[in-house]
């Protein structure tokens, strides 16, 4: 079957070899934009089937990702949660469906996780070829750090949940068996894993908005009291479980990942005002009234001449 010549000359004309500037039409947009997230998607269905399977696959040996979700729950005592008759750790069904769902929902967000390069490199390669070399290197700064702090966040939460359970297990003073409904242990599970890894970007928005001059030191040095204030109420409405373990991690390190992000802006602020010293070229004293001293080189500026008038003017 031979191929069309037209889409074939079309993907040559905004490949970096056949157009060096990028260039291309609304059209050619249109393909790019369902090319790259016809890839996307296939990525993240690929990475859904993949962690499908590995619910009950040992990779190597490790550990299956049941095993991985289930043991925060399977951490508690054994009096105090919920089992079969052997002692295995298991959760409740409740409909027929409910063991489907839940393996199809956790291979999904496993998968997703897994192969968010693959996607994400999809959405980078649509929009950097609008972006200047510059923006290019901050954007790709951004994803590496952004997907870093992501992961901390739900690692952290990870090993604050197991923690959480005991306290809200321990409400019950020994009267209460544990017996969690599985949809609903893995949704607290996955909700925490992204409370956790979406609070962790703080720090990166707090920079970014820095670095454009949006946010300074002085600012934030100000607002610091009212921000820790403000992170501690976050922190005990965002987390979805009433334990004071989970709140009190994520405010607490919210808090310390800001200061850093005042800290870093402090540097960045401190070397700016040295490059404006340096080039004579501050202005920032003036009002906002005032014209600053900046002008048209005389070479530019348009010459003197009189106004001429007809006899009818």
């Amino acid at each position: 079957m031979a191929r069309d010549p037209d889409r074939r000359e079309s993907r040559r004309s905004h490949s970096r070899r056949g157009n060096p500037d990028g260039t291309m039409s609304l059209r050619e947009h249109l393909y790019e934009l369902r090319h790259r997230l016809a890839l996307a998607v296939l990525f993240l269905v690929l990475g859904g089937v993949f962690g499908y399977i590995w619910w009950g696959w040992h990779i190597g040996g490790g550990p299956t990702l049941a095993d991985l979700m289930l043991r925060p729950y399977c951490g508690l005592p054994e009096e105090a949660r919920g089992g079969t008759p052997g002692g295995k750790c298991t959760l409740l069904a409740t409909t027929p469906f409910e063991a489907f769902m839940v393996r199809m929902k956790m291979g999904l967000g496993v998968g997703a996780v897994i192969t968010s390069p693959l996607w994400l490199y999809q959405i980078w390669a649509f929009i950097a070829p609008g972006l200047y070399v510059k923006e290019r290197k901050f954007a790709r700064r951004f994803v590496l750090f952004a997907t870093g702090l992501f992961l901390a966040g739900a690692a952290l939460a990870y090993f604050v949940v197991p923690q959480a359970l005991k306290v809200l297990v321990s409400f019950g003073d020994g009267y209460f068996t544990t017996f969690f409904k599985a949809d609903d242990y893995f949704s607290f599970l996955l909700v925490m894993l992204a409370i956790f890894g979406v609070s962790f970007e703080l720090p990166l928005v707090i920079i970014m908005l820095n670095q454009v001059g949006v946010l300074t030191y002085d600012k934030l040095k100000r607002w610091r009291r009212g921000i820790f204030f403000a992170l501690f109420v976050f922190g005990a409405f965002a987390t979805p479980g009433t334990d004071p373990v989970s709140m009190i991690v994520l405010s607490v390190t919210m808090c310390v990942l800001f200061e850093v992000a005042v800290q870093v802006s402090r540097v960045h602020d401190r070397r700016k005002a040295a490059r404006v010293a340096a080039s004579g070229e501050d202005y920032s004293h003036l009002d906002d009234d005032e014209v600053s001293p900046l002008g048209t080189p005389e070479a530019e500026q348009p010459s003197a001449k009189p106004t001429s008038y007809d006899d009818v003017t």
